[in-house]
């Protein structure tokens, strides 16, 4: 009678270990679980602060927002948009900064009646573009000839250095800051050369100065096109090609097969004038990431390890430059292998 207990200790036992198996079995897959969890989040530190899926063609969602709304109507742009000041005018339009529901947006009306076209063609490129690359599209009312925007108060990238030498962003004025800009600026012309309308050539770049006013430079410090009013389509299949504006072009900055190409004793003529394709923007990217990498302590490091790939994007012959998808993985190795990508949580921050 008095084995039985020991007996019955002794099954109970047994019983069990497969159970202890099975919930140590659980542990372990779960700590796998959660290790890869933890990896995947450390390893790709970028896809955590790209925030909520798009929202879906004429719908908009910006800042806090947690929904996405559709783009306001004539009526809603009347009666809930507020125009406060002109903070900005080009041939084309006319930006005031407004407020709608309490937040602040960019209110661009149409200067000119001779420049509708090239105003409704803008409007088009909006319309059809909306990413991550271009600025976001809240409304439109083509009867009042305005377009509502969201609205980035540090500007246009013009503003970049006024803007670095402000207490607020002098951590973040770094060669590795800064070279994620100027990826983010080939990731733009990347987008457009293989955009879902085809390959389209940002135009109204004749000089850097027009180039940098083009994008806007975000809240978190990347940047977004801003201005898709010269924004012609290439199509190599069908022979179509592009010339920016009807008028002679001059300077260094400009690709040469933008240049006069008769010598000066022939008078420009624009019907004279050959057309081009979208290589003209790869000629000009080493201009502009030279001006985003400025002049601190590591960028003329960055610059040496850029070379080649900018010396490749200044040929002469059109065809020899590289795709702004390669320049891209270059800056992207060149990142990863001089200091490794910008900290995940420094954007969220600005």
């Amino acid at each position: 009678m008095e084995r039985r207990p020991a007996e019955s200790r002794q099954g109970l036992t047994h019983r069990e270990v497969p159970r202890a198996l099975g919930l140590l079995l659980t542990m372990a897959l779960m700590n796998a679980l959660l290790y890869l969890c933890l990896d995947q989040f450390v390893s790709s530190p970028r896809r955590a602060s790209e925030g909520p899926r798009p929202c879906p063609y004429g719908y908009f969602r910006m800042g806090q927002m947690r929904n996405c709304s559709p783009w306001l109507s004539c009526q809603e742009l009347r009666a809930e948009v507020r125009q406060l000041k002109c903070v900005g005018e080009g041939a084309v339009k006319r930006v005031f900064l407004s407020e709608w529901k309490e937040r602040k947006v960019a209110l661009s009306r149409l200067t000119s009646l001779e420049m509708k076209a090239d105003f409704l063609h803008g409007l088009q490129m909006l319309k059809s573009l909306q990413s991550k690359h271009i600025v976001t599209l809240l409304g439109y009312c083509e009867e009042d000839n305005t377009i509502l925007t969201e609205y980035h108060p540090l500007g246009s990238l013009s503003n970049l250095e006024e803007t670095l030498n402000l207490s607020k962003y002098q951590n973040v004025n770094t060669w590795q800051h800064r070279l994620q800009l100027a990826m983010d600026y080939v990731g733009i012309i990347n987008y457009l050369h293989r955009s879902p309308l085809g390959t389209l050539v940002m135009c109204d770049s004749n000089d850097l100065p027009k180039t940098l006013s083009q994008y806007l430079l975000t809240s978190n410090f990347s940047i977004v096109a801003n201005d898709l009013d010269a924004l012609p389509l290439v199509n190599h299949s069908a022979g179509v090609f592009v010339k920016c504006g009807h008028r002679e072009l001059h300077g260094d900055f400009v690709a040469p097969e933008q240049l006069w190409p008769y010598g000066e004793h022939v008078p420009f003529h624009d019907d004279l004038m050959p057309s081009y394709d979208e290589k003209i923007d790869i000629w000009k990217i080493p201009d502009v990431s030279s001006f985003l990498l400025g002049h601190v302590e590591g960028s003329d490091m960055v610059r040496f390890h850029l070379f080649d790939i900018h010396k490749a994007c200044k040929s002469q012959i059109p065809a020899e430059r590289p795709t702004a998808r390669d320049i891209l993985d270059t800056y992207q190795k060149v990142l990863n292998s001089l200091g490794g990508p910008v900290p995940s949580q420094t954007r969220e921050m600005l």
